[in-house]
């Protein structure tokens, strides 16, 4: 790990640990819960798009398999939350690996509508099952239990999504630094060119698929958890795009563009709501001035020109 990437981590760390003491009230908190969730399923689709260079339009999918796999199993099943969590990452790493090659066979925007084919089918899967999610309406899901304690307060929820993407986080950076993450730059670069030096490029893009996605459905659960309650929302197109559009404007390939990306744009809307109706022109209008001045995304664009500056 880097210099720079060392003290940004601890600058995030800081950030983290001062943030429940200075807010001034639970609805601050909980805004901030919902940016460190984000942040993590953001971490993990900027692996697949940002550094693999590989277009992921349905990442939503896997996030409501991780949500209703929480929900579903203990209510009907019985099963403990935590092993519901698991269950749920490991059947969305079995359907990943299972789809990726594939998907991951095609590119550019062949390569966006297959995977926007697979969240679609996805969400309509747990639109249609009602008997077992509900169907449109969504349905409850069982309080967290953490070494027999029940996570209930936000302050507890807190330091645990808090302590998720600071290992997010650090684990990110060391990837991206390894073998593994340079395969996955060269791959964004060429991949005739890493196939000639050796790459096995489908085993490659293979594996941050299932990586992106298993983390998604970690997240997912997580967030189900935490919210109490689970609509079908959470898998659908929207959402998607909402999670592209956070590595984009926070900065493709940058782990701490991803985390920027998703703490500006989960708190926008709230700031924006005085707007009363106007908001999504607002939302709309930062978003192209972002695009137009800043086309890298923000931290890697003003990465730039600080060491211009210097």
């Amino acid at each position: 790990m880097r210099g720079r990437s060392l003290i940004g981590l601890g600058i995030l760390a800081l950030a983290l640990a001062a943030a429940p003491f200075v807010v001034p009230n639970s609805y601050y908190l909980d805004i901030i819960i919902r940016m460190c969730i984000n942040a993590v399923i953001v971490l993990s689709l900027n692996l697949l798009v940002g550094y693999a260079g590989q277009i992921s339009l349905g990442h939503a999918g896997f996030v409501g398999l991780g949500a209703y796999a929480s929900a579903v199993l203990p209510s009907h099943f019985g099963w403990h939350p935590l092993l519901a969590l698991a269950a749920g990452a490991v059947g969305t790493g079995l359907l990943a690996l299972l789809v990726a090659r594939p998907i991951l066979k095609l590119k550019g925007h062949y390569l966006a509508m297959a995977t926007l084919g697979l969240g679609i089918i996805i969400n309509i899967v747990i639109r249609n099952e009602s008997e077992w999610t509900g169907g449109p309406d969504g349905m409850p899901v069982p309080s967290m239990e953490l070494f027999g304690y029940e996570l209930m307060r936000d302050t507890q929820w807190y330091w645990v999504v808090a302590v998720l993407l600071l290992l997010s986080v650090w684990g990110a950076l060391n990837l991206i630094d390894s073998p593994f993450g340079r395969a996955l730059r060269g791959l964004h670069g060429s991949e005739i060119a890493s196939q000639v030096v050796g790459v096995d490029v489908p085993r490659y893009k293979t594996a941050v698929f299932v990586l992106s996605a298993v983390a998604a459905s970690i997240m997912g659960s997580v967030l189900a958890h935490y919210v109490g309650f689970v609509t079908p929302e959470v898998a659908n197109f929207f959402h998607s795009i909402e999670l592209v559009t956070m590595v984009v404007v926070g900065g493709m390939a940058s782990v701490f563009g991803s985390v920027l990306g998703a703490v500006l744009l989960t708190a926008l809307p709230q700031a924006l709501a005085t707007f009363e109706g106007w908001e999504i022109v607002v939302f709309g209008a930062i978003l192209m001035l972002c695009m137009i001045f800043l086309p890298r995304g923000l931290v890697p664009t003003l990465a730039a020109r600080l060491r211009v500056g210097d």
